[in-house]
């Protein structure tokens, strides 16, 4: 068995802690029984962590390219790759990371699956991103990402593949200022939820959008919105 130094403690000063879902330790922890893969999930939530929003996905060269974590698993040459390899397939097979092949070389990208990883390695698949011709950042994810989906998150809730694809379609379906507006009276209502926007947009394609009632007497519309059909949407 290979020796090692007594670990010596954590240094003084602000802390650099690691986001790590709760699901992890419930979940993941008694199910996973290979170290490799032990390693290689923990090193996926520390590095991804720090990455910015826009590229949030981790790719094999950068993985081998990191030395420290390439020493826990026996150092440089082709078995510690070949071991790393074998513990990013049990992370994709466990369904701890998303895996994306993109375009004709076939490069691969990976994901936390997270409602984030899930909706952006889906949006990468149908080809909603675009190369970014950067080796750093081969693919530009959030950047090009449209408007509605960062108003959805910031007002309703995390965005799932099912949510992304009813926001496209609501963008085929009704004006932008519709959708703004129809999330704006389901935040001041507080009923944040994707199907209440949806009944909202559904009554205004039906009867009619009435600016004078809907936007310059925004309590009068308040009230109708909790009452009568669109009540209905609100549970759900």
């Amino acid at each position: 068995m290979k020796s090692s130094q007594a670990f010596s403690g954590f240094p003084e000063g602000k802390a650099d802690p690691t986001r790590i879902p709760a699901g992890f330790f419930a979940e993941l922890l008694p199910a996973i029984d290979d170290l490799g893969e032990l390693r290689l999930t923990l090193y996926a939530f520390w590095s991804l962590g720090r990455k910015g929003a826009a590229v949030r996905y981790l790719r094999l060269e950068e993985i081998l390219a990191d030395r420290l974590l390439m020493q826990s698993f026996g150092g440089a040459g082709a078995e510690t790759e070949t071991r790393l390899t074998e513990a990013l397939e049990r992370c994709v097979a466990r369904g701890t990371l998303l895996r994306v092949h993109l375009g004709e070389t076939g490069d691969a990208f990976y994901f936390l699956n997270t409602p984030k990883g899930r909706a952006a390695s889906a949006g990468l698949a149908q080809g909603d991103w675009k190369p970014g011709g950067e080796d750093a950042a081969p693919v530009e994810l959030m950047v090009d990402r449209p408007n509605l989906f960062n108003l959805y998150e910031q007002n309703i809730g995390p965005l799932t593949p099912m949510i992304a694809d009813r926001l496209r379609e609501a963008q085929e379906a009704y004006p932008a200022a519709w959708i703004e507006d129809a999330i704006r009276i389901a935040v001041e209502n507080n009923v944040r939820k994707w199907s209440y926007v949806q009944a909202i947009l559904d009554d205004w394609q039906r009867r009619g959008r009435d600016d004078r009632e809907d936007r310059g007497d925004s309590e009068k519309a308040r009230r109708r919105y909790l009452k009568g059909q669109l009540a209905d949407s609100s549970g759900s």
